[in-house]
């Protein structure tokens, strides 16, 4: 009898369970239904489970001002502690210093007007801008820019051996980026260059670098930079600007250059900075091709130190430098001519590999 009566309360529960499926099963079947003959009769239907177009554009405007708003913040996290240079607004319009400051400036940018192969002043130069190296007149985040020219100069400089000012480093521009000769030191044109690179480094500490300041210094390739390579990567990604020969572009009345020439007789000779080949991969990793940023590299670092090797490999004038790195023991891991302190070869000394030089460098100063 118990068994029976178990028996019949689990049937009365199962039948109890079929009921509410039933029903769930019809209700589910007259909304179905009744969703159906309102859309014949209701086309906006899918307005039920769609944004209006009102609600649509104003959730595409929150969301193009929250990019905006991340990319902001990121980039401003990106170049936090960045140098910047001292505005020259904050100066009175017309006051004796800034027009000599922005005399200097317009001679950073357009120097080959003033100096150059048909200067106005003086022709001393081969037509290049000092701007064509110091990007945007010498204030790009690692344009090799002026930042911490004034906090550090006057310096100690290996090249010459001796305590230079910063008039020296004008002309030593002058000399090897532009291969011309130097300026009159009391010139205006020199107190021009100088007050200017002065002025806008004038918010540095004393002895300091502010990230973003010069060149940055690219991590060492595991091989040696490769020209061949380079010249692939110079025909897809540099002639279009720099032309096919590395000739550069002059501006329509021929005053300047628009885009320099990499190489040949109008462009830096031997004993430019850039001549190096670590500072002109990293001057190239974060400014060219055109257009490119600290933020927005176009180039990896291999591809930035196989055009540099490229490059520099090309014919280009030549100075006189016996007199450069009077201690040998001083020279930098990538300058290329002997003698050296080392048994590494010019060939090394140029293209790399060049960690085991910076080692051997690094252990003989720790000595």
């Amino acid at each position: 009898m118990e068994t029976n009566e178990a028996i019949k309360k689990q049937n009365e529960r199962l039948v109890k369970v079929i009921r509410k499926l039933l029903g769930i099963i019809v209700s589910l079947v007259i909304c179905i239904v009744l969703i159906t003959l309102y859309s014949v009769y209701q086309p906006d239907v899918k307005s039920w489970f769609s944004k209006s177009k009102a609600e649509a554009t104003e959730e595409a405007a929150k969301k193009e001002a929250f990019d905006k708003w991340d990319a902001e913040y990121k980039l401003s996290k990106a170049t936090a502690g960045f140098w910047t240079p001292a505005n020259l607004d904050a100066l009175p319009d017309g006051s004796a210093a800034k027009t000599e400051i922005l005399y200097g400036r317009e001679l950073i940018a357009h120097t080959s007007k003033y100096l150059g192969p048909n200067g106005t002043v003086s022709q001393i130069s081969n037509g290049l801008n000092c701007q064509n190296c110091h990007l945007d007149a010498g204030t790009k985040a690692w344009g090799s820019n002026f930042g911490a020219v004034f906090a550090t100069y006057p310096k100690y400089r290996g090249r010459s051996g001796k305590v230079e000012d910063i008039s020296k480093r004008i002309n030593d521009c002058m000399e090897r980026s532009l291969n011309g000769k130097p300026l009159a030191l009391e010139s205006r044109e020199m107190l021009a260059i100088k007050t200017y690179i002065e002025f806008i480094g004038k918010n540095v500490t004393k002895g300091q670098k502010p990230k973003g300041t010069g060149i940055f210094d690219l991590p060492f390739l595991n091989r040696p930079a490769n020209p061949a390579n380079g010249k692939s990567l110079f025909l897809t990604k540099c002639q279009s600007c720099h032309q096919p020969n590395g000739e550069g572009l002059l501006t329509a009345d021929k005053t300047e250059y628009t885009y320099p020439p990499l190489w040949g007789s109008q462009s830096y000779n031997c004993g430019a900075g850039l001549y190096r080949m670590s500072r002109f991969a990293g001057y190239i990793k974060y400014n060219m091709p055109n257009g490119a940023t600290y933020q927005n590299p176009q180039l990896s670092d291999e591809e930035a130190w196989d055009i540099a090797a490229f490059i520099n490999s090309q014919p280009r004038p030549v100075k006189d430098l016996s007199k450069d790195w009077p201690k040998i023991t001083e020279k930098p891991f990538d300058y290329p001519f002997g003698p050296f302190a080392d048994n590494f070869t010019e060939q090394q000394h140029k293209y790399g590999p060049f960690r085991p030089i910076d080692d051997e460098i690094k252990s003989r100063m720790k000595k």
